[in-house]
């Protein structure tokens, strides 16, 4: 399964820039990671899985996503009022809100899922699933390019999450359907 690993941020913006570190440690940790098993040949997939460090969303961020079955993206995110700094959160894009339903926006600033819905209408072949593993911050407006303290620490735990993410075979839509 042809696999991409995206780490989004600013790496000039504190913790903005965590999505980077942990595309980078996996990378780093990837080449002796074993590959998880392909569904149609029951064998490993040696070099189907890229990563890459982006600064972009929306409709750029879709386009780097087109000719892959899955994509595991890593980000910052706002903390809430119950959020710590480095906690780290995983989701799906489709349980994330898609805000940018809510109200008017220009094609430069359409939201993920509005991108992929979009690239799909047009014959794009796209994940269909996106998982998105989220480290909380607080400092993402400020120029460095180091992360803070909690955010740095929770670098080595977010590239494991994305590496166990990897092992494993995630279901297809037809399958969660038969579950339901």
């Amino acid at each position: 399964m042809k696999t991409i690993i995206v780490g989004l941020g600013n790496p000039i913006l504190g913790d903005d820039g965590v999505g980077w570190k942990v595309a980078e440690e996996v990378r780093k940790q990837l080449p002796s990671f074993p590959s998880p098993l392909s569904e149609e040949e029951g064998r490993r997939d040696e070099g189907n899985v890229d990563v890459v460090c982006l600064s972009l969303g929306g409709l750029g961020l879709m386009e780097h996503l087109i000719g892959y079955q899955r994509a595991i993206l890593v980000d910052s995110f706002a903390m809430g009022e119950n959020d710590q700094p480095g906690s780290i959160l995983i989701l799906n894009l489709h349980d994330i809100p898609n805000y940018s339903a809510y109200h008017t926006t220009s094609a430069h600033d359409t939201s993920l899922q509005n991108a992929i819905e979009l690239g799909r209408v047009m014959g794009a072949q796209l994940p269909e699933e996106v998982e998105v593993v989220g480290i909380a911050t607080g400092r993402i407006h400020e120029f460095s390019e180091e992360l803070s303290s909690p955010v740095a620490d929770a670098v080595p735990f977010a590239a494991r999450i994305v590496l166990d993410l990897l092992a494993q075979t995630p279901k297809r839509k037809d399958e969660v359907q038969l579950q339901q």
